[in-house]
Formats: C-alpha cells, sequence, structure tokens
C-alpha cells in the first residue's frame, strides 16, 4: 500500500493531463482506503494484494502518460506493426483479471459458492458486469467533460473500443481463474483452516 501511495504521487509530478491523471488514480486512491479501512477486519491473500499492486501501477502510469501515451505500448506497438498503442487494451484484460480473483476470495470467503462451475460464472459475470459500469463511467465523463475526455477516453480512432475493453475484460476474466485458481486455493487454505467462511 505505501508503494502504491508513493507510486500515485510521484505520477502526479506533470502528468501529461491532469483531469486524466486524476480519472485514473481516483481508483487506486480509493482502493487504498478500503484496503485501509478493511486489512484488519477481512485481511486478503497476499495473491490477492499483490494483484492489486500490479493494477494498480497500471492504472497509475496510464494516469501519468494518458494510455494512448504511455512509452511501453509504444514499444509494443512498433514490435507487433498494431495500428494502436495498446496499452489501453492491457488495462482492460488487467480490469477482468485482478477483480476476477479478488471476487474468487471473497465469495469464497464470505458466500455459499464453492469451487466449482458456479463460482467461475458468477466470477465472470461479476468482472463483465464491473467492466459495463466503467464504460458507462467513460460515457458520462464523455458528455461531461466534451472535448476534454478524449485523453481519458484512449479511443484512437477506434469505434469499437467499448466492445474491445469488454472482451478483454472477460479474456481476463477467465485466464486469471484457469491461471491462478489452484495457486489462489493454496493460499486460501491456511485462513479456511481458521474458519473465515461464515
Amino acid at each position: 500500500m505505501a508503494l502504491a501511495a508513493l507510486a500515485t504521487a510521484v505520477s502526479g509530478i506533470a502528468p501529461f493531463d491532469r483531469l486524466t491523471w486524476w480519472l485514473e488514480v481516483a481508483p487506486v486512491l480509493l482502493g487504498l482506503v478500503i484496503l485501509a479501512a478493511t486489512y484488519r477486519r477481512f485481511p486478503l491473500t497476499s495473491l490477492v494484494y499483490w494483484l492489486l499492486f500490479a493494477h494498480a501501477l497500471l492504472l497509475i502510469v496510464g494516469g501519468h502518460y494518458t494510455y494512448a501515451r504511455v512509452p511501453v505500448g509504444f514499444a509494443v506497438q512498433e514490435l507487433l506493426e498494431l495500428s494502436r498503442n495498446p496499452y489501453d487494451r492491457f488495462g482492460h484484460l488487467a480490469q477482468g483479471f485482478v477483480p476476477a480473483m479478488l471476487a474468487r476470495e471473497i465469495f469464497l470467503r464470505r458466500s455459499p459458492l464453492r469451487r466449482g462451475g458456479w463460482l467461475f460464472l458468477v466470477v465472470t459475470s461479476v468482472c463483465l458486469a464491473f467492466s459495463a459500469l466503467f464504460e458507462l463511467f467513460e460515457w458520462w465523463i464523455a458528455v461531461l467533460a466534451g472535448d476534454g475526455s478524449v485523453d481519458y477516453l484512449a479511443l484512437q480512432g477506434d469505434p469499437w473500443d467499448t466492445q474491445w475493453d469488454m472482451f478483454a475484460a472477460l479474456i481476463g476474466a477467465v485466464t486469471a481463474q484457469f491461471a491462478l485458481g489452484g495457486l489462489h486455493d493454496r493460499a486460501l487454505a491456511p485462513l479456511d483452516a481458521e474458519g473465515s467462511k461464515p
């Protein structure tokens, strides 16, 4: 949390666009407050904390440069001969990947859901709902800010950006559960032994 707070502060030094910076780091700041407030009552696994930290860094870097101008995105764009900077796609992939593991942990520890198909479906659905809510939020910002929202939206001329963003979140949510489900179960085992279920 301290590293995320420090990275947020550093990213606020001369960002490309101040409004975009605020919009991108606001979820990080809110997340830090929530994590600090719930740390004693509901500590998460180290795996989920590290994933949240990585996601925060992705947002913070995107906020500093704007997603369409992140240097590493340009490097990938050139390497793969893409028509646009793909950093925004990485962000939306993470928007499914990381919340999937957070949702999975909350459901396994605080709901009747058990490991299996229903958990997988519900976690994926939550991630898609979160992605759709974020796209609605982007739309509202665009309506309110007009031309001032161009850097925040990072459309880069793609009329299907919203659909691609949600598809990336879907891929992230599914991939996270397949790739990290076993590791996550092992991380949860000590908490299960302590009787963290209601």
